[in-house]
């Protein structure tokens, strides 16, 4: 997903934090993704007005779709 300028050393040491804790209990892929799911949920529906839920829901549905590489063998 891309990442905005301006948060770029705080974005990665969120991400290396969280692939800590989820390194540190041995998540694997599919509870990742039901946590970070989870987590973007609540985000929206805690910390984004009620009109922009959807909007910002698509959008990020549209930006993560678009980030992911669909190459065999990719990693």
């Amino acid at each position: 997903m891309p990442i905005i300028s301006k948060y770029d050393k705080q974005f990665d040491q969120l991400l290396s934090e969280l692939e800590a804790v989820m390194d540190k209990h041995q998540a694997p892929a599919d509870l990742r993704l039901m946590v970070l799911g989870n987590l973007a949920t609540h985000i929206i529906n805690h910390q984004v007005a009620p009109g922009q839920r959807q909007a910002i829901a698509d959008k990020f549905a549209k930006v993560l779709t678009g980030s992911v590489d669909t190459q065999k063998g990719a990693h």
